[in-house]
């Protein structure tokens, strides 16, 4: 079985490199996705975060330095989410690449709302890379 599938992208006119160390980082999660940014903290060697659903721990299965910022989210009842996300070469610049999945029980309007989320998230991040690195005028 499969579940429906859509891929939201956001061409980012920073190179794989730099959006991989800057996205692919748990530490900067609070700074651009929103779903995942309250309360962000490390334990044991593992990421945690507080989120709508309780206490999640957030893995990146990467490896991030090649743009593979794939991440689980193990949620409070131990059930684990997969994301895929990749940062891919657009000419000099990126293509940040977002699968959501419609899970079992999700209503159209949810997976809606959760791809409205993905896009403003991937908008927060083309500005969180511009702060940081401005692009060369």
């Amino acid at each position: 079985m499969t579940w429906p599938a859509v891929h939201i992208s956001r061409s980012l006119v920073h190179d794989v490199t730099t959006v991989s160390r800057v996205a692919g980082d748990p530490a900067n999660l609070p700074e651009w996705a929103a779903g995942l940014s309250t309360g962000m903290r490390q334990e044991g060697g593992r990421w945690i975060t507080d989120s709508p659903l309780g206490v999640v721990e957030v893995t990146f299965t990467g490896p991030v330095e090649l743009g593979i910022l794939d991440h689980d989210v193990t949620l409070p009842d131990g059930s684990v989410v997969r994301n895929p996300f990749r940062i891919v070469a657009n000419d000099q610049g990126s293509e940040a690449v977002f699968t959501l999945f419609r899970r079992d029980g999700m209503s159209e309007e949810e997976f809606q709302a959760d791809a409205d989320a993905v896009r403003r998230d991937l908008d927060q991040l083309a500005v969180l890379l511009a702060e940081r690195f401005p692009p060369a005028r």
